[in-house]
């Protein structure tokens, strides 16, 4: 075991996390998320939510401060889903990394387009709709 480091990361995520430089991109997917189709590299945290994930990746994972660091699939254009999920999302980002400042929104093809070429795919059980992220790793300062 380690200090400080939040249980919910398991040692199969803190090694990719490790291993990502500078401007490689992360996903957190939701449950319906299909990550083993978008990614070779994926690893499971069935049973969290995505929330719980974000907040303790961001307490290790420095955004990257040149490019848009954090990214949300945005809503198909018609669907009146609620999602509440979001405004969730940018509190934990704002508290956890000063980098952030915004989330970007792509739609839904453009987001899977970026999964089949991130680093990793975290598949979580998240249950809320478009619960999906995108995070680029900046550097350690």
């Amino acid at each position: 075991m380690l200090k400080r480091i939040p249980s919910i990361l398991s040692p199969e995520l803190l090694k990719v996390l490790m291993e990502m430089g500078h401007g490689d991109e992360l996903v957190i997917g939701d449950g319906n998320f299909p990550a083993s189709s978008m990614n070779d590299r994926v690893i499971r945290l069935d049973g969290h939510d995505v929330p719980s994930i974000l907040e303790a990746i961001l307490q290790l994972f420095p955004l990257d401060t040149y490019a848009d660091n954090a990214i949300l699939m945005a809503k198909v254009p018609g669907d009146t889903v609620e999602t509440p999920i979001w405004a969730e999302y940018e509190k934990i980002a704002k508290k956890g990394d000063p980098a952030f400042t915004a989330f970007t929104f792509i739609d839904r093809y453009a987001f899977y387009d970026r999964a089949k070429k991130a680093y990793a795919v975290v598949a979580t059980g998240e249950k809320a709709l478009y619960a999906n992220v995108l995070l680029k790793k900046g550097v350690v300062v």
